[in-house]
């Protein structure tokens, strides 16, 4: 089972009803879980130890994120390189080998030395108009801007809150250049997942509340999607999508995580 965390399993990292009995008895048939997510306000360490003050045992292992895996992107395709990061979240922890600067260290209204890599991560407060500012002008210079996750959203107990990629939707279309997404829905997270349980991706289930970049993204990979009703989905977005008789659909709805066991027949 390979899960997504924010709104399948916790909402504002409090447990989603069910969420803890269901991992519980996967745990009892010996079914292996791996969770994979586009947050980047937390370390694994951080992530493990908030979903086991939630009642799920978790070990940092276990977590992928996208800082992970942007990491083991920049030190193969931009080894050395000095990066530039607007992140909502200190999280140099799980980027070792990367040459980080936060842009929070900067508060003057003139910009930083040019570096080499500009990194997006998750977004909060850290997005500043001057931030912004700086990263898009780099960008149109042709620095290349790598994004842990294209995520346009994601949901609070307090609602909906926007997310990096629609900062990048307004940035690639006016500079004409396109910056590199690595976590969710690209493929190399769910591969990641696959390779450290040991299965190939056609023996995996993949359980998120995001249409696109959870459950079709898993299914384009060979794993089976299980969308859940719950965290960031809304259920006019799977009308719309199921009304197009070309497009790829989800293998499973269900209501919540809860009633994954049923599905599986545990």
């Amino acid at each position: 089972m390979l899960f997504d965390i924010d709104g399948v399993l916790v909402t504002s990292w409090k447990p989603i009803p069910g969420a803890a009995e269901t991992l519980q008895r996967l745990a009892a048939q010996q079914v292996a879980c791996a969770f994979l997510t586009n947050t980047t306000t937390r370390t694994r360490v951080q992530i493990a130890e908030l979903l086991t003050d939630a009642g799920m045992a978790v070990q940092p292992d276990e977590v992928i994120t996208a800082a992970v895996l942007t990491a083991e992107y920049v030190r193969t395709r931009y080894p050395g390189a000095r990066c530039f990061l607007v992140n909502s979240g200190q999280i140099a922890e799980d980027m070792p080998g990367v040459d980080i600067v936060y842009s929070g260290e900067f508060s003057g209204p003139r910009a930083p030395a040019t570096p080499d890599v500009v990194l997006l991560g998750g977004a909060g407060p850290e997005f500043s108009h001057l931030a912004l500012s700086w990263v898009y002008d780099w960008m149109a210079q042709g620095v290349p801007v790598v994004a842990m996750h294209r995520s346009t959203a994601w949901t609070t107990v307090d609602g909906l809150r926007i997310d990096t990629g629609m900062y990048l939707i307004g940035m690639e279309e006016t500079s004409g250049r396109k910056a590199t997404a690595v976590g969710k829905p690209a493929p190399e997270g769910f591969l990641a997942a696959a390779g450290r349980l040991g299965v190939e991706p056609d023996e995996m289930y993949m359980i998120g509340d995001d249409l696109n970049n959870d459950v079709l993204a898993a299914q384009v990979v060979g794993m089976t999607g299980v969308l859940v009703r719950t965290g960031k989905f809304r259920q006019d977005t799977l009308d719309r999508w199921a009304a197009d008789e070309f497009a790829m659909q989800p293998n499973h709805v269900i209501d919540s995580v809860a009633d994954l066991p049923g599905l599986l027949g545990l």
